[in-house]
């Protein structure tokens, strides 16, 4: 297997680029993909939210928002995604039917960007995806509302409503 040092930045963007070539996948999934079997994850890999808008708004990726209908509601949602709860109700009951709608409504022919509170749900979500064939599913890093800061609450300094990026609120 090849193995590139951290510090040879030209390699490493070559490799990328060789591989957006080879698959036609966005260089930044790529470079996402690559991380993620260098990492072992069971996944295709964790874009940030930025990276995530940037994929949409190109066509590349389809968004979808995992967490639950009354998180998106009364916390707020990206406008342009796809909800396929991961979880349902307030007792967050596991969607059975998770993997079959999220290939109904997110389609196969364009990777999809699994979104969540934190990222943490959306990781086991694009799991499970993988698990169950679906190999382009990627996890959206720092999720919706962001990592706990040191006072235990969300937004202070990460996730998708702190990068600025578009949400609405009903």
């Amino acid at each position: 297997m090849l193995q590139i040092a951290d510090s040879d930045v030209r390699a490493k963007s070559a490799l990328h680029t060789f591989a957006h070539q080879a698959t036609g996948e966005p260089p930044i999934l790529c470079r996402v993909l690559s991380e993620a079997v260098a990492a072992g994850l069971p996944f295709a890999g964790s874009v940030t939210p930025q990276e995530a808008w940037s994929l949409v708004q190109e066509g590349e990726a389809v968004l979808v928002d995992v967490r639950s209908a009354e998180e998106r509601k009364f916390v707020g949602h990206v406008p342009e995604s796809v909800h396929v709860p991961w979880a349902t109700g307030l007792s967050l009951t596991r969607n059975p039917r998770f993997v079959r709608e999220l290939e109904v409504k997110g389609g196969k022919s364009r990777p999809l960007l699994l979104l969540c509170r934190s990222g943490k749900r959306s990781a086991l979500a694009a799991e499970a995806a993988a698990k169950a064939g679906l190999t382009n599913v990627f996890n959206v890093s720092e999720g919706f509302e962001g990592d706990l800061d040191e006072n235990q609450r969300r937004g202070a300094f990460n996730g998708w409503r702190h990068a600025g990026l578009p949400w609405v609120q009903d």
